[in-house]
């Protein structure tokens, strides 16, 4: 069964940075896409960023430029990095990853725990 597990998260004064880890118990090159969502108190969660096996990667409109999503498969580790944040990036964040299967031509899903980021004015 995969694991996700999230770190990295705490508090920090708006402006300041973080960077987020979710280290894999496998391969992340088994799966097609890895992503990052965020979810506060009372809000739905949203995607905040994403990269593909290829390398691809694509940003929510209120990170870009702000945010970084990379990955080190020799770490199986996916990265978000977090710059010039802002209280309203308070959030859960939770690492997702998502495997295809072309034999039964259907995608799962995993997701990590959850880690917690606090910005303060």
């Amino acid at each position: 069964q995969v694991q996700l597990v999230e770190s990295g998260g705490g508090l920090v004064q708006a402006g300041g940075s973080l960077r987020l880890s979710c280290a894999a118990s496998g391969s992340i090159f088994m799966f097609n896409v890895l992503r990052w969502y965020r979810q506060a108190p009372g809000k739905q969660r949203e995607l905040v960023a994403g990269i593909t096996s290829s390398g691809s990667t694509n940003y929510a409109d209120p990170v870009k430029g702000r945010f970084a999503i990379s990955r080190d498969s020799t770490k199986n580790t996916v990265y978000l990095q977090m710059n010039s944040l802002k209280p309203e990036d308070t959030a859960v964040y939770y690492c997702n990853a998502e495997k295809y299967s072309p034999y039964t031509d259907s995608r799962s899903q995993y997701w990590g725990q959850g880690t917690q980021v606090t910005v303060s004015s």
